[in-house]
């Protein structure tokens, strides 16, 4: 792994939380962007090297909004960028953790990516992100 990538926070409503993090961090919204296969919408915002990504589920029955209801706003996860996915894949799933997803898939912010299941990693959702080159 490369570097902590960004820290993804759930959030009701993208509308409220936007100015609110925008002040908090005296930095713009730099970009929102829809995840149709996540049912999500997504703000980003970067401050140095740190990124955060606020998550908004578009549907009542989507794993964001899921998410809030059973815990409330807050740390969704944490995103590391990995310089070759799928060999990232392979190793961690030698190493015994479980993957959410078989082989890397489209995310936000031009990425692909894949997730860790939180019972494997102490309870946190972990994101393997690798920018997409053309």
């Amino acid at each position: 792994m490369l570097k902590l990538e960004h820290i993804g926070i759930a959030v009701k409503s993208l509308e409220t939380s936007i100015p609110l993090f925008e002040k908090l961090l005296n930095t713009s919204c730099y970009k929102t962007e829809s995840v149709d296969t996540e049912r999500v919408n997504t703000a980003f915002f970067q401050k140095g090297e740190s990124k955060i990504e606020l998550l908004e589920s578009t549907t009542p029955d989507g794993v964001i909004a899921k998410f809030i209801e059973k815990k409330s706003e807050g740390i969704h996860h944490l995103a590391f960028e990995v310089a070759d996915i799928e060999g990232e894949m392979k190793r961690l799933q030698s190493e015994g953790f479980t993957l959410l997803n078989e082989t890397p898939k489209k995310g936000a912010d031009n990425k692909l990516v894949c997730f860790l299941h939180p019972k494997g990693t102490n309870g946190v959702l972990i994101e393997l992100c690798q920018e997409i080159k053309y």
